[in-house]
C-alpha cells in the first residue's frame, strides 16, 4: 500500500484501511494512538493538532512500519515491544503473556487491602508485571515469580533487571506433585490459565493466534485446576491467596478454594461489574 503523501492523516487513514478487517474502529483509533504516544512521545492531543502536518522521513518510517507487523494479526503490544502496567514500564513479546487492565485491577485490590506481606508468591507471573509492581509497592518483602514456561521467565528477569527490582524468578510446575511453595509465604497471588479451550474460537485471532495458550486457556475436563492446587500448596502455609479469573466460572473456583481451609473467601466484581476476583484468608 502507497501512502497518498507523508502527513499524518495518510498514516492514520493506512491504518484504518489495513486493520479494518480486524478491529473495530475504536479499537483501530486506540492502536494509532498507542503507535503514535511510543514511537514520537505524542499523545492523543497533540496527534489531533497535527494530523495535517507533513512527517519527516525518519518521523514517517517509525510510524509506518509498524502497519506490517500490525496487519499481520501482532499484537500492538508485542509491536511496540512494551505496555504500561501499575506504572511500570513491563517489556513483553511472543511467548508472554501481555498484562491487562484487569491484572493491574487485582493489583490495586491487594495494595488497598491493607497487607503488609513479608514474602509474596506471585504463581505464573509471565512477564513479571504483578510480582514487579508488588515488588516496587513492599520494597522490604521478598517476592518470588514463578512460571512453567522457559519462553516467559527470561522477560520477567529481564524487566526486573531493567527496572531495578529484585525478585526471585524460579522455573516450577505447581501441576507437579513436588511442587512447593516457600513456607514463610503470607501472600500468594495469581492469574493462572482459566479460560476453557473450547472457548478458544471466542477469541480475537491477535489473543488467540500469538499470545501463549499455555497461559490462557486450560482443559475444558478440569477448568479449575490451577485454582484447585495452588490453594492446596498455599494451605501448607499461612499465606493468603488472591486470583483473577474466568467471570463465569470464579464462583465455582472460590468454593474449590475454601475447601481447602480458606473459610473466608470472597468473589470480587471487577470495574466492568463482572465477578473476577477471589480473595481468600484463613
Amino acid at each position: 500500500m502507497t501512502l497518498a503523501d507523508n502527513t499524518v492523516e495518510a498514516v492514520l487513514m493506512a491504518y484504518r484501511q489495513r486493520l479494518a478487517h480486524a478491529y473495530p474502529a475504536s479499537e483501530v483509533v486506540a492502536i494509532q494512538r498507542a503507535v503514535f504516544e511510543h514511537q514520537l512521545g505524542w499523545d492523543r492531543v497533540t496527534l489531533e493538532l497535527r494530523r495535517q502536518q507533513p512527517l519527516s522521513e525518519s518521523e514517517l518510517l517509525q510510524v509506518y512500519l509498524p502497519l506490517k507487523r500490525l496487519a499481520n494479526g501482532e499484537p500492538v503490544q508485542y509491536v511496540m515491544g512494551s505496555v504500561q502496567f501499575h506504572g511500570l514500564a513491563i517489556r513483553v513479546g511472543p511467548g508472554v503473556l501481555i498484562p491487562r487492565p484487569e491484572t493491574e485491577e487485582l493489583v490495586d485490590l491487594i495494595l488497598r487491602s491493607g497487607v503488609q506481606p513479608a514474602c509474596i508468591v506471585d504463581v505464573g507471573t509471565g512477564s513479571g508485571a504483578i510480582a514487579l509492581a508488588l515488588k516496587q509497592a513492599f520494597p522490604n518483602a521478598r517476592v518470588l515469580g514463578i512460571d512453567v514456561s522457559e519462553e516467559a521467565l527470561p522477560w520477567a528477569r529481564s524487566n526486573g533487571e531493567r527496572l531495578g527490582l529484585q525478585v526471585e524468578w524460579l522455573q516450577l510446575d505447581v501441576r507437579s506433585g513436588d511442587a512447593g511453595l516457600p513456607k514463610e509465604a503470607d501472600l500468594v497471588v495469581s492469574n493462572p490459565p482459566y479460560i476453557p479451550s473450547s472457548e478458544a474460537a471466542t477469541l480475537d485471532a491477535h489473543v488467540r493466534d500469538h499470545e501463549p495458550s499455555v497461559a490462557l486457556f486450560v482443559e475444558d475436563e478440569d477448568p479449575l485446576l490451577y485454582f484447585r492446587r495452588i490453594a492446596q500448596l498455599a494451605s501448607r502455609s499461612l499465606a493468603e491467596l488472591w486470583f483473577e479469573g474466568h467471570h463465569r466460572t470464579v464462583e465455582d473456583a472460590a468454593q474449590v478454594v475454601r475447601t481447602f481451609g480458606f473459610d473466608t473467601t470472597l468473589v470480587i466484581k471487577d470495574m466492568s461489574g463482572s465477578p473476577r476476583f477471589i480473595h481468600a484468608t484463613r
